[in-house]
């Protein structure tokens, strides 16, 4: 019935993807590919966001204002680096009963490397992103609200100090240390190159 109304070329134009969700599909593409090409120089990507909330509180600073924006993305970064810090499986959800950690029941419990909640690449990715909203945010007056800011200050940093000392104890309690430097590395037999026959 539906044929009889609209020839082929017309059933044929609703299943192409309109222009927006071709735009869509190639800016996501290419963003893609920017970021995958970025994904190993991680001190580069790394610089680039601290100049980025540089620039973001020179702009409060010089401006005297946005003091809100800077307190929500201070407590959204701060959010972000503890699940940066805490492992993705919590030795405490582990824990069958209230004795503490067991020990390795099969082979396979021995070796636990340290997966974080939140991998280094994402936790860039949404940073950067989070500051480069917040810079935006910066070019409206409606989102320059007036706040007594030293209270804010105060609040963060309380907020910090707290969940930072939970985070601490919380390493402390379960030995681990999310960061690769400090640890014991492990050197294997030196490679000679020479093979055994048979």
């Amino acid at each position: 019935m539906m044929s009889d109304i609209l020839p082929d070329e017309a059933t044929e134009s609703f299943n192409q993807p309109t222009f927006a969700t071709r735009v869509c599909r190639t800016i996501s593409t290419r963003q893609q590919l920017l970021l995958d090409k970025v994904t190993p120089y991680a001190f580069l990507r790394w610089s680039f966001s601290v100049f980025m909330v540089a620039m973001f509180f020179l702009r409060v600073y010089i401006a005297q204002g946005w003091y809100l924006v800077a307190y929500f993305l201070a407590i959204f970064l701060l959010n972000q680096f503890l699940a940066f810090l805490t492992p993705k499986v919590t030795p405490a959800m582990e824990e069958s009963d209230e004795d503490g950690p067991t020990l390795p029941t099969t082979s396979g419990e021995e070796f636990r490397p340290f997966i974080r909640r939140l991998p280094e690449f994402k936790f860039w990715w949404t940073t950067t992103r989070a500051i480069t909203v917040c810079l935006f945010l910066t070019m409206f007056q409606a989102f320059n609200i007036p706040v007594f800011w030293p209270i804010l200050v105060m609040y963060f940093i309380t907020l910090f100090c707290i969940t930072m000392k939970r985070q601490i104890k919380h390493m402390v309690k379960y030995r681990y240390l999310p960061f690769t430097f400090g640890k014991t590395k492990y050197k294997g037999k030196e490679d000679t190159g020479r093979v055994i026959p048979q």
